[in-house]
């Protein structure tokens, strides 16, 4: 009877454990039913051993750490074919994102085929599996998800609060910084500063407002940059820069004054806001965007089901002319046009052109366009999309084509 108990109790804390982490988290994992498709068929044969990486391990034991992208390029030749890593787990893992530290992963190679299996992680690595005796007393058990991520948070993490494509009208109306104290010219963290959101004419402004309910916390923004199509000289969105934070201390109002004559006039009392945090000195003109909730982090490195042809718009930051591995680039496809977080897609470098020497005509002639390294999309926007380099072989510049990696 006592082992029954034991068990039973610690069952429940398990499945208690599991679900807090599955609650919070598997709104996260996105799965569709074209990769648990492929990832089923798959399962069922295996992989052909030619689509094997060159050096792929017989076996493997996941730290903390890992990233599902570096796992996968592990084993296949193309990291962002994870649903065939799945496929070849589908008994073992039924979600690519359940990896723990310390599971195993053992590839087994029979019949020109390969297939990949777990073995039972530690008991302390992943998800609770034994029993053991619980004494009566107080535990404390961290929920977090200790599961490994797709790909590394950080290499994204400060685009995802910094990075963003804005309406260039509703822009131009945005709440402002309009007076610093004591006649202040460029503020930074710690100091006080005074905004009006509020607009006179035809222009359409909010006042800021402290009521219950309202934005307290803003993002500040400078220079909404335009975005051109390097083909078209289009005009696809706007870029700001981002210089800082801000916190709303009091909202705008309006007082009534009693002036010399006695008469009543009201008085304009702008927004007062403290500065949280600044990447640059800001000044008087800077605009205010109210924080908004980031977008998931978690990601599913996948090629796009559809035929992708787009170009690189610009290189985030503008500070350097090409970009390099881990930096974040502008594409020209946005929600629009189909673009989904997590799409892989390949760099083209653009083949120069030149003259024919050897040709008595002197011919002119293109290179073809060779690849040049691999990158992800992380965030869409209507027209445009932020995408991170995973892989270069050269200098990512403007003007590079982006087409499927397969």
């Amino acid at each position: 009877m006592h082992n029954r108990f034991v068990h039973f109790t610690r069952t429940t804390l398990a499945i208690g454990i599991v679900a807090a982490s599955c609650g919070a988290h598997a709104q996260n994992f996105p799965i569709t039913s074209g990769q648990k498709a492929v990832a089923s068929q798959v399962a069922q044969t295996g992989v052909p051993l030619a689509d094997l990486a060159p050096n792929a391990p017989d076996s493997y034991t996941v730290k903390s750490g890992d990233t599902l992208w570096a796992i996968s390029g592990l084993f296949l030749k193309a990291p962002w074919r994870w649903p065939e890593l799945w496929g070849m787990n589908l008994q073992d893992i039924k979600n690519p994102h359940r990896i723990y530290p310390g599971q195993q992963l053992v590839l087994d190679k029979t019949n020109g085929r390969a297939t990949l299996r777990t073995r039972r992680a530690s008991a302390t690595d992943g998800p609770p599996t034994d029993a053991v005796r619980v004494s009566p007393r107080t535990r404390i058990q961290s929920l977090n998800d200790t599961s490994i991520p797709a790909l590394a948070s950080s290499a994204i993490e400060p685009f995802l609060a910094e990075a963003m494509i804005v309406d260039a009208t509703a822009f131009a109306v945005a709440p402002r910084i309009v007076a610093a104290q004591e006649g202040r010219v460029l503020l930074s963290r710690g100091d006080r500063a005074y905004a009006r959101g509020e607009y006179s004419g035809s222009a359409v402004g909010k006042p800021l407002s402290d009521a219950k309910g309202e934005p307290l916390d803003y993002r500040v923004f400078r220079n909404a940059t335009a975005l051109k199509d390097p083909t078209t000289g289009a005009v696809l969105g706007y870029e700001a820069q981002f210089v800082g934070r801000a916190e709303l201390v009091r909202g705008e109002s309006v007082q009534p004054v009693l002036n010399k004559d006695g008469k009543t006039t009201n008085e304009t009392v702008p927004a007062t806001i403290d500065i949280v945090f600044a990447k640059e000195e800001m000044r008087v003109g800077d605009r205010l965007v109210a924080e908004s909730p980031r977008p998931s982090q978690s990601y599913v490195p996948r090629a796009p089901a559809a035929p992708v042809a787009g170009q690189i718009v610009s290189v985030y930051g503008s500070a350097v002319r090409f970009a390099s591995e881990n930096q974040v680039v502008t594409i020209n496809k946005g929600s629009k046009d189909g673009m989904e977080p997590g799409y892989v897609m390949a760099i083209l470098k653009d083949g120069e052109r030149l003259t024919d020497r050897t040709d008595t005509a002197r011919t002119q002639i293109k290179l073809p366009n060779e690849r040049n390294g691999l990158l992800m999309v992380f965030r869409t926007f209507e027209n445009l999309s932020y995408a991170l380099v995973l892989q270069i072989t050269d200098g990512v510049k403007v003007g590079d084509r982006i087409v499927n990696p397969n």
